[in-house]
């Protein structure tokens, strides 16, 4: 293994360690869970649905029979589901060690959350907004908090109308909806990284390049590509992994497969485009999340 080689064997023991990770069902997001839970971290799986949630545990548990896994109810496009999930943690936790916004839809045909949020907007960056607010107090009671939230390539065709927000006065192009998500991960990752720098939280972002995942079921041509472009999800979670876990992570670091073009390969630290590193395009969709949400971020 070369320096650049990072793998899941980099990991340092996690026991003792207590993560969550939302879409952790399937994908990169299970593959993350599994690799945590294997290096002997408490892994909490937020699941809409119980049924993939024992589906989950009982693919993670058939690799490491020792894996400690709790299930609970989350759906992130329903902020009182949000709420609900923190309570529920709240009864049995004090703090927490790793918080993995994972979770996400990819260009779905048009819809709006239970919220009235456009739907990979309201999941991918509000519902992550919403729960990472609710669970910061418990981050900070960690000696070594991480947060990591999942990006992607694709935040290059980001540009967020804050006039419209939720696409009612555009026509619906779910491909440039879905940009705008992503490069609002990246927005908020360096946001939140700020607010916290002067904190035992550290706060990073990850994109898994091309991963064949269930996300390409709403393209034809994504599905069609993939046995050609894509990697599986062992080495699409790799930079989430070395983001959450990597002891020389710094606070805005953002990583991704190191090959070319950054669609596959080991994790290395990446770079995001110019728009995403506007402080005022930033603050302003802080200040505007916080109004939509009702999420306020208390650091005490």
């Amino acid at each position: 293994m070369t320096a650049h080689n990072w793998t899941t064997d980099s990991i340092q023991d996690l026991s003792g360690k207590t993560a969550i990770v939302t879409g952790a069902n399937s994908g990169i997001g299970l593959e993350t869970a599994k690799a945590l839970a294997g290096k002997g971290a408490l892994v909490i799986l937020p699941v809409r649905s119980a049924e993939k949630g024992k589906q989950a545990n009982n693919e993670i548990t058939g690799e490491f029979p020792n894996a400690k896994i709790e299930i609970l109810e989350l759906d992130l496009s329903s902020l009182a589901s949000i709420k609900s999930f923190v309570e529920a943690y709240s009864e049995k936790h004090t703090s927490l060690d790793i918080l993995i916004n994972n979770a996400g839809v990819m260009i779905p045909p048009y819809g709006k959350t239970e919220d009235g949020f456009e739907l990979q907007f309201g999941i991918n960056h509000l519902g992550h907004f919403s729960l990472t607010g609710l669970l910061l107090p418990m981050l900070l009671k960690s000696d070594s908090g991480r947060i990591v939230t999942v990006s992607s390539v694709a935040h290059r065709n980001g540009k967020i109308n804050f006039d419209d927000l939720t696409w009612d006065q555009r026509g619906y192009k779910a491909g440039r909806a879905y940009g705008d998500s992503k490069i609002a991960n990246l927005y908020f990752t360096s946001e939140l990284a700020r607010m916290l720098e002067d904190t035992q939280v550290t706060v990073a972002a990850a994109h898994p390049g091309w991963t064949r995942t269930n996300l390409q079921k709403h393209s034809k041509f994504w599905s069609s590509l993939n046995p050609i472009f894509s990697q599986e999800p062992p080495m699409g979670a790799l930079p989430t992994l070395r983001a959450a876990t990597d002891e020389n992570i710094n606070n805005d670091d953002y990583y991704g497969p190191g090959g070319f073009l950054e669609i596959k390969g080991y994790p290395i630290k990446v770079n995001s485009n110019p728009l995403s590193k506007d402080k005022q395009i930033a603050k302003k969709l802080w200040d505007v999340s916080e109004k939509l949400t009702g999420i306020k971020y208390n650091l005490e």
